[in-house]
């Protein structure tokens, strides 16, 4: 019983360490902490980073492992064709209803001003030094 018993600790803190590595391992994954203080940037981190990615090229790791192609957000030719409106009725409602199914919707989770922040914020991935607008 001793024998058994000492092994069901081994288990348990080999499947604690497991757990700790994976967590760290998304933490990676995912971008880390972030020190981007322009309105939107937690939001966009929260809710649109997971497919996005945190630069906003759509290079996430959820997004190649599940084979999605989001859009380039930082690409400024593409993102000058898509008019404010568009961006937060695709952010609100889903893409569905615009040809792009894959886009979930956040009308439920975002109010639409959060949404308008996202959209700001969504502008600047493409400007090469946004955070030189913070210090004037």
């Amino acid at each position: 019983i001793m024998r058994s018993r000492r092994w069901s600790w081994i288990a348990l803190g080999v499947g604690i360490l497991a757990g700790g590595i994976a967590l760290g391992l998304l933490a990676v994954l995912q971008g880390g902490p972030t020190t981007d203080r322009r309105p939107g940037a937690a939001l966009y981190r929260a809710h649109c980073a997971t497919c996005h990615g945190v630069s906003g090229r759509g290079d996430s790791w959820r997004a190649r492992l599940l084979f999605l192609r989001p859009g380039d957000l930082t690409d400024p030719k593409a993102m000058r064709a898509l008019p404010d409106d568009f961006l937060f009725q695709i952010i609100k409602h889903g893409g569905s209803s615009f040809g792009k199914p894959g886009m979930p919707s956040f009308g439920f989770h975002l109010t639409d001003e959060e949404i308008r922040v996202i959209v700001i914020y969504m502008r600047t991935l493409g400007v090469s030094n946004p955070s030189s607008d913070l210090k004037r």
